[in-house]
């Protein structure tokens, strides 16, 4: 396995939550990976951890701060890292760190980041206050 890490020596923090590869059915007409996919990519690795902690149903409502720091190309392997930063009575704020690593490659180098918030859903689709850790 390779060892996470940028050539400043910077490191994800977070779990590890998805690990893909950038296809070529992914790309903008300059052979770039859309920014749309890679945020796609990280609402599912925020809500995987939002499921865990809610342990159910969960909505995605606002997404803050993403900025694309570097472009990601085809046959990129891109890894997902997510923290839970705080939690309310039913909302949850999860960090993701995107880090991207050209397969031919031992280094990584980070991608984007963006704090999403989540809200815990019953069945009905209304707000549920979370369970006690």
């Amino acid at each position: 396995m390779v060892e996470i890490r940028s050539s400043s020596g910077k490191r994800p923090e977070g779990d590890l939550v998805i690990r893909t590869i950038a296809m070529p059915a992914d790309t903008n007409p300059a052979g770039d990976i859309f920014g749309g996919w890679l945020m796609a990519q990280m609402d599912l690795a925020a809500g995987n951890l939002a499921a865990a902690r809610s342990r159910g149903r969960n909505a995605t409502v606002a997404v803050d701060g993403m900025q694309f720091l570097r472009p990601v190309k085809v046959g990129d392997e891109v890894t997902l890292y997510a923290r839970l930063q705080s939690t309310g009575r039913s909302s949850m704020k999860i960090r993701v760190e995107a880090w991207a690593r050209n397969r031919f490659s031992m280094e990584s180098f980070p991608v984007t980041e963006a704090e999403f918030v989540f809200v815990a859903l019953d069945a009905e689709g209304c707000s549920r206050a979370l369970p006690e850790d």
